[in-house]
């Protein structure tokens, strides 16, 4: 006997062969036409563009190298000064404010309540 999983009931019952070989929701492993192509549209070679190619910015990569890869004891998320150790700072004030605060919570709740 053959078996397929009921939708309806959520259990197995009694079925065809056919109904339990192809069961709902499996679609034929092939599909009836191709899809469509992400990159269809052809790219343009930076000589054909024929306008000027326009950035957003100067690079920065070479200064950031330079300021990265000293190599002067500063910790590689300190490196770039003031902003860096003022989000340092916050970032481990609250870190340790949330860890007392959920200190402080498991202690009122373990507390019992007087009736």
């Amino acid at each position: 006997m053959y078996y397929k999983f009921s939708g309806i009931t959520q259990k197995l019952t009694g079925s065809a062969p056919t109904a339990a070989y192809s069961p709902q929701g499996l679609r034929p492993g092939v599909p009836a036409e191709a899809p469509a192509m992400i990159f269809a549209t052809p790219t343009k070679v930076v000589s054909e563009a024929g306008a000027a190619v326009e950035y957003m910015g100067a690079n920065k990569v070479p200064d950031l190298q330079r300021i990265f890869q000293t190599s002067d004891g500063i910790p590689i998320h300190l490196k770039r000064g003031v902003p860096d150790r003022l989000l340092y700072r916050t970032t481990m004030a609250l870190t340790v404010g949330g860890a007392l605060y959920c200190l402080v919570a498991l202690y009122i709740a373990a507390q019992p309540t007087n009736k």
